[in-house]
């Protein structure tokens, strides 16, 4: 793992087992590392290994070995998290995606590597994270989105748009859609989610009419990635930075915010369409989505107010009045 090269063994040891062994994707390896990272740089400052005036970021964590981790205590957990809240003003959210990491990080080393005998992390608790609603677009800025799609590469961006609004995809896995994937009539497909899991997406009409067009335009020579479905200006995958950028730039020019929307709401609003307007059922729509934990999945069927409305008017003894 040349990414980790200036991380202790042991960081390294773990950051592999949790790739090959649980799986874990190269972005969420990443994560661990850049906590783990801050973490340590941080237990050098609190335990006096390093000057007080030096530079955070470029304190090393090479050095670090299983005896200074053994020394750790969970209060010097207590005083990182203090640190991360008041210091970098991290939020409850990523607080709690940092001790997630510490506590895998932590289990690792006491159940599988028996570096340590004691894991303080396991008495860590996580910061509260307050539940809020998804943003999500309605049906009717879905459509004036969809309407606002023009230039010299629509039926590209057509379809991309398409397929985030019907499919509820997630933004690695739109750009990673290999054509051999897609089924001969074009009515599901294949994508690698979270994880390195499989699943198939079924396709709509409009998905397989979006992509029709869009592969009867899709350029054929001089092509670098031939099984990559949508293409750059370069004819190579397209990468996630331009996706993100179209879709802003279509946000815009529909009227909508590009400050509160982005690619992951538009998973929000397909998984929210489906649940408002399809009567799908949650688990199905956990399969849809590819979530591990029905938990995750239980933030998409928030209702709204109408909803709420119509569950109360539908009450059978709405129509009931006394005589």
């Amino acid at each position: 793992m040349n990414d980790f090269d200036e991380a202790p063994q042991m960081v390294r040891d773990f950051l592999s087992y949790m790739e090959t062994i649980k799986g874990k994707s190269k972005n969420t390896v990443k994560e661990y590392y850049f906590d783990l990272r801050t973490f340590f740089r941080f237990m050098k400052l609190h335990k006096n290994l390093v000057r007080t005036d030096v530079d955070f970021d470029n304190i090393p964590i090479h050095d670090i070995t299983v005896d200074f981790v053994k020394d750790i205590t969970l209060s010097d957990l207590y005083e990182y998290m203090t640190y991360i809240n008041r210091e970098r003003d991290n939020k409850s959210r990523t607080r709690a995606r940092k001790v997630a990491s510490l506590k895998s990080f932590y289990h690792y080393l006491n159940i599988k590597a028996k570096l340590i005998d004691v894991n303080p992390a396991r008495e860590l608790d996580s910061p509260k994270i307050q539940k809020s609603l998804p943003k999500y677009l309605t049906l009717d800025e879905s459509k004036q989105l969809l309407q606002s799609v023009t230039g010299k590469h629509k039926e590209r961006d057509y379809a991309i748009l398409t397929l985030f609004l019907n499919c509820g995809l997630r933004l690695s896995e739109l750009v990673n859609i290999n054509i051999n994937r897609i089924s001969p009539n074009r009515d599901r497909l294949t994508v690698i989610g979270k994880g390195n899991k499989e699943r198939t997406i079924y396709l709509n009409k409009a998905c397989t009419k979006a992509i029709n067009d869009y592969l009867e335009v899709r350029p054929v020579d001089g092509v670098k990635d031939k099984n990559a479905l949508f293409l750059s200006e370069r004819k190579q995958r397209i990468s996630n930075k331009t996706v993100q950028h179209l879709v802003k730039k279509y946000l815009g020019m529909a009227g909508l915010d590009t400050e509160k929307y982005s690619t992951h709401k538009l998973r929000h609003t397909a998984a929210t369409l489906m649940y408002k307007h399809g009567e799908v059922d949650i688990r199905a729509l956990q399969e849809i989505l590819g979530h591990e934990q029905l938990s995750t999945t239980e933030i998409y069927t928030h209702v709204d107010n109408q909803q709420l409305k119509n569950a109360v008017d539908r009450n059978p003894l709405a129509e009931l009045e006394k005589e």
